[in-house]
């Protein structure tokens, strides 16, 4: 078993069973502290190669997932490796698809659907999920 995040650091979103997962904005330098075990990068183009695992959705900023399957299917694997590892998601802001990200996994935690953005906002950041269009796909997510 890895050891999570710490979740008092910046940027680290509780979910309420517990898991831990970081978000962040690629455009910014890596935090101080441990490396991710897994991340999940969304971004319109391929990301840089990383010394961890990674997985990448193309996602264009300020829109939704090319392939909304794949990117589900992503979004699980990603709340599946953060019951026992250090997860990161991240775009090029750390809002938009970042927030979108950590919205869904919220609603695969538990969260209703109605409320994943809320909850974002209220324990990662208050401009996560920009869009119209990212609240619905939140609001869809299954």
């Amino acid at each position: 078993m890895t050891a999570t995040w710490d979740p008092t650091t910046v940027g680290v979103l509780r979910l309420p069973s517990g898991r831990l997962v970081r978000g962040r904005g690629l455009r910014h330098p890596l935090p101080a502290g441990p490396e991710p075990d897994f991340a999940l990068y969304l971004l319109g183009h391929e990301p840089p190669p990383v010394d961890w695992e990674a997985r990448w959705v193309r996602w264009p900023d300020f829109w939704l997932p090319s392939d909304r399957t794949a990117a589900g299917e992503a979004l699980r694997e990603a709340w599946a490796r953060a019951g026992d590892g250090r997860v990161e998601v991240a775009c090029g802001g750390g809002y938009g698809r970042t927030g979108t990200a950590l919205a869904c996994l919220a609603v695969l935690d538990g969260v209703p659907n109605r409320e994943a953005v809320a909850y974002v906002r209220e324990h990662y950041a208050p401009r996560a999920v920009e869009t119209p269009w990212q609240r619905r796909f939140v609001a869809r997510f299954r």
